[in-house]
């Protein structure tokens, strides 16, 4: 069986930069301290809280001074083990001069009683390199007011100052994920990478067979949370930045505090291993998108890497899938084998537990899944059946006994004699284009205001922009990480969800366009405003917020008026000017109910707004995806729309009736949600922008979102 040249994949780079550390001797001492914490944490749009704030230690200073530097922190909700949750620290005293480790927080602390935590310092930069560290009892408080929520920490504890001042670079750790699909959780006998900072040399060395567990002092080290001896994997490629490694069979499903030796030992991160974890490799390396699939051809080891069209890829020959073909797609994940583990073996796991193929929804047994003389990687063998559904972005799951890997997908031609699959709204030229790396692209920004009722702070309005140019490849030309279906009556659509916890979404690169502001009229405080550029180039800008107070951001409002938006330029995308004309906000009377009764149909009623302006009334009820063993995915969403100028809508009771009945003691135990909202704007403004390198234009919107929301049971 001919292999799918995955050399590659096994070294998916994530640079980091690296400073070159010049430090100072300190005198070697063991001293007695006192920290103090004051921080604040706020949720980010990937569901972690970011704590920063301030930070003291007594007698670590100069001549017994108090060491004073700032905080920060990042904490996933999903590293938690009991009340605690544990995350990686900084403290900045001055540039280059750093304390690092691991800190524990107390849930109780996040505006609750209060709870006890801890803090280990696991080494340092510049002059608190080599520094180490233990607080093993802190007491934390938190508090929840108008300004978010303040987090408190005061304890004694030890510093080992001994090796301070050393040029050695502590390696840490900032994720741990598998080897195909790059989220969290590790099976045994499978890829998983390691990312993070100072890991191994910035020149990686070649690793050959047998895969050793130390490459130059460097190795990864799976530690049982609940006590025991570690387990060091086996290496596949070291990097400063990655380590790709094997997790061997031997270890057990649990809590594993994974740590990287490379001269010190880095603070560890807490992963989770799990008995199966099926993730098909991608052809771009993401995770997602465009699967790493061969179609099979002929007898004599002829195979076609899957792509939109027939051609030729990367010097292969490539085309669609058909109908009625047999196909190999490559994973990593299955199951453990520890006779597989470092060598050359053979071995199907279906012939002992149920794995099948899931392709557009439709389950396919396999001819074998499991091992073919590589290590750690999974061959999955299936024949499209007849009837399989078709198009450009058929998506692909493996199931090993109920277990799905993250939601990938593949391309399927309509018949035989096919040369290119079909995608509606695209030609055959432009998905052959996509193949020879071209790309789609995009920009959108928009003005957002919602006025919502919030249980912790009451009424709140929070105004503000963002926007993206963003580029889509033919890797990445799946629209949806859900599964979905609309139906339609009249001026409304339900959209009935369908969701689970190992979905993955669609990979989309954004692109820099370097200084963008924004002007607007009379009372919102903006005159040419820069707006916040992050790392991924993602534009926003908090103009304002009302009923809660957050340090930072902007003291103005959305007023009607005439919104410009100008951008400089940057490396891909030229200078561009848009502009936007709000008329004024829709006011409901009477206001949004709680309630909804779905039997009776709902009747709004306004005023305002420019009279062409479009309003859309949404509403949705269910129960959140991943909810448990089984997710949950009775969900659904209904979008009526109507313009401004109507002054009143009902929504029919036979839209209402097909939302799911959530009660308001639900939404509050967390169990289900319930939401209602009406928002209005004028018609999106087209504009477009160019890309610098080749002169394409880039279609684009700038758009406005004025909203009037918040939380209602369905009845």
């Amino acid at each position: 069986m001919m292999r799918y040249a995955t050399g590659t994949l096994l070294k998916r780079f994530a640079p980091f930069a690296l400073a070159l550390l010049v430090t100072a001797g300190a005198q070697a001492a063991t001293v007695n301290t006192t920290l103090t914490l004051t921080g604040t944490a706020a949720l980010n749009s990937s569901g972690a809280y970011v704590v920063t704030g301030t930070a003291t230690l007594t007698g670590l200073g100069s001549g017994g001074a108090t060491l004073s530097g700032t905080f920060a922190s990042t904490i996933s909700l999903t590293n938690i083990t009991g009340s605690t949750l544990t995350a990686p620290f900084t403290i900045t005293i001055s540039s280059g001069n750093t304390l690092i480790g691991t800190w524990g927080l107390s849930t109780s602390a996040l505006g609750g009683p209060g709870g006890t935590g801890s803090l280990t310092i696991t080494g340092g930069t510049g002059t608190y390199a080599g520094y180490t560290g233990t607080f093993s009892s802190l007491t934390e408080t938190g508090t929840i007011s108008g300004t978010g929520i303040t987090v408190n920490c005061n304890g004694t504890g030890t510093v080992n100052t001994a090796g301070g001042g050393t040029t050695t670079a502590t390696p840490s750790v900032a994720a741990v994920l598998d080897g195909a699909s790059f989220t969290a959780n590790i099976a045994p006998g499978s890829f998983f990478s390691v990312f993070g900072a100072n890991l191994g040399p910035s020149s990686p060395p070649t690793i050959s067979f047998p895969r050793p567990t130390t490459v130059g002092g460097v190795k990864v080290t799976f530690t049982p949370v609940a006590g025991g001896a570690g387990t060091d994997t086996y290496l596949v490629y070291v990097g400063a930045g990655q380590i790709n490694c094997i997790l061997p069979s031997t270890v057990s499903p649990g809590s594993y505090n994974v740590t990287v030796t490379n001269g010190t030992v880095s603070a560890p991160l807490v992963a989770q291993v799990v008995a199966s974890k099926p993730a098909l490799f991608t052809q771009d390396q993401s995770g997602t998108g465009l699967a790493v699939v061969q179609n099979y051809i002929s007898a004599s080891a002829t195979y076609d890497v899957n792509r939109l069209t027939t051609g030729v890829f990367n010097g292969s020959s490539s085309s669609p899938a058909k109908p009625g073909q047999v196909l190999v797609a490559w994973g990593t994940g299955i199951g453990a084998y520890a006779a597989g583990d470092n060598g050359t073996v053979t071995h199907d796991f279906s012939t002992s537990e149920p794995i099948a193929a899931i392709v557009g929804g439709v389950s396919i047994p396999v001819a074998f899944a499991g091992l073919n003389q590589y290590a750690a990687e999974d061959q999955i063998n299936f024949t499209l059946p007849g009837n399989v559904p078709t198009g450009c972005a058929v998506s692909l799951q493996i199931s090993v006994n109920g277990t799905l890997s993250a939601t990938t997908y593949i391309s399927i031609a309509p018949n035989a004699s096919a040369n290119a699959c079909v995608q509606p709204g695209y030609t055959t030229q432009q998905l052959q284009n996509l193949d020879n790396g071209g790309t789609i692209n995009t920009g959108n920004f928009s003005l957002t205001q919602l006025a919502e009722s919030v249980p912790q702070y009451g009424n709140v309005k929070f105004d503000s922009i963002s926007g993206s140019f963003n580029q889509l490849t033919g890797f990445q030309l799946a629209g949806s990480s859900l599964n979905y279906s609309v139906t339609t009556s009249g001026s409304c659509m339900v959209v009935h969800l369908t969701c689970s916890s190992t979905v993955a979404g669609v990979h989309v690169t954004n692109l820099d366009a370097g200084t963008v502001t924004l002007t607007g009229p009379s009372g919102t405080n903006l005159n040419s405003q820069k707006l916040t550029e992050d790392s991924s180039y993602n534009y926003s800008y908090t103009i304002g917020t009302e009923g809660i107070s957050i340090p930072g951001q902007g003291n103005g409002s959305i007023v009607a008026g005439t919104y410009s938006l100008a951008g400089a330029g940057g490396n891909d995308v030229g200078s561009f000017n848009t502009a936007i004309t709000l008329g004024s906000p829709l006011t409901l009377s009477p206001g949004l109910p709680s309630t909804v009764t779905e039997s009776a149909g709902l009747t709004l009623n306004w005023t305002g707004g420019n009279a062409s302006d479009v309003v859309e009334i949404i509403g949705f009820s269910g129960t959140a995806c991943g909810t448990g063993a089984n997710p949950t995915t009775n969900q659904a969403e209904f979008i009526c729309s109507t313009t401004a100028g109507q002054r009143t809508y009902t929504v029919p009771a036979s839209i209402l009736t097909q939302l799911p009945t959530v009660s308001a003691a639900q939404i509050s135990a967390g169990t289900a949600s319930g939401f209602l909202e009406v928002i209005s704007g004028p018609t999106p403004v087209n504009f477009n922008a160019t890309l610098k390198k080749d002169g394409s234009s880039i279609p684009s919107t700038f758009s406005s979102l004025i909203g009037i929301g918040g939380q209602a049971a369905y009845q």
